[in-house]
């Protein structure tokens, strides 16, 4: 498949062949390639819970207002935006960057105030929230790209009660969702409507 396919020919699926399992290896690769999303100071405020048991996709699927795609879709990925990741991942990028040759021991003190300058100490404010949500939505959208390319559809949905999600998948009360994605194959013998209405550019880009 070319680049330009890739995005093109992305769709919001909403019709997926139910029963149809996503192969271990074609999962792991699938997060490896999104893992390689770009993130402020490389920080990866991201975690994900890949719902495939029946059982879990019905629970889930209550928890998203019914919507059928929760349960046919082979598996659906819970992206959670963890606002704790400065205090979590700072040493370790830090470290990382010093042993790549990208800073000194000696500018890590500075860098790392900086980030905490930038994001505040407190994982509670709302800087910490936009922060973790803006990158871990970058995460999701690379999540779609990448099982596009190995032959997979998605649909990105916003039509769930992340409280609910949080109290039957365990997820912290301090983590934020910002989108749940059904990922799997298209349902045979379905086809898709012509690509829907988009904005030209000229209505929303300007140059200066």
């Amino acid at each position: 498949m070319k680049d330009f396919e890739i995005i093109e020919g992305r769709r919001s699926i909403n019709f997926f062949e139910p029963g149809m399992k996503i192969s271990e290896e074609t999962l792991i690769k699938l997060v490896d390639l999104a893992n390689l999303t770009p993130s402020s100071l490389n920080l990866q405020p991201w975690e994900l819970i890949i719902v495939q048991s029946e059982k879990n996709k019905k629970i889930l699927r209550e928890c998203a207002f019914g919507q059928p795609k929760v349960e046919d879709a082979s598996a659906v990925f819970i992206v959670v935006a963890n606002p704790n990741a400065p205090e979590e991942n700072i040493g370790r990028v830090l470290d990382n960057w010093v042993d790549l040759g990208n800073m000194t021991r000696d500018q890590v003190e500075t860098t790392k105030q900086m980030c905490f300058n930038l994001y505040t100490t407190d994982p509670k404010s709302e800087t910490r929230k936009i922060f973790a949500v803006k990158n871990a939505s970058f995460f999701a959208m690379s999540i779609m790209l990448a099982a596009r390319f190995l032959g997979l559809e998605t649909h990105p949905m916003d039509g769930f009660n992340a409280e609910e999600i949080k109290k039957n998948f365990s997820i912290p009360g301090d983590r934020l969702i910002p989108v749940v994605i059904s990922v799997g194959y298209l349902k045979k013998d379905v086809k898709l409507n012509p690509r829907a209405f988009r904005r030209s550019m000229n209505e929303f880009c300007t140059f200066v």
